[in-house]
């Protein structure tokens, strides 16, 4: 499956910066920021400010299955980087 990345960054409540990825199945920057909101309030960041301008797309590429099974099932994959919890 090729799958779209978008390059994500936030700032937390307390202040740091939260790095992370959307992956999708679709190229679509509004889904992205969508998915991107849905997973910050599933970890109690549903105040971080997510826009075009903080998702922003990166590019496309293969995906491992377990990447695939996740976006299979919810649309979407989060890849944490920095400041994730």
């Amino acid at each position: 499956m090729q799958i779209h990345v978008y390059d994500t960054y936030v700032k937390a409540k307390d202040g740091h910066t939260m790095h992370f990825d959307v992956f999708t199945s679709i190229k679509d920057d509004k889904k992205a920021v969508e998915y991107a909101k849905q997973w910050l309030t599933s970890i109690g960041e549903n105040e971080a400010v997510v826009t075009s301008k903080e998702c922003s797309f990166c590019h496309s590429q293969g995906a491992p299955d377990h990447v695939v099974d996740e976006i299979n099932k919810s649309g979407f994959y989060i890849y944490k980087m920095e400041g994730c919890q």
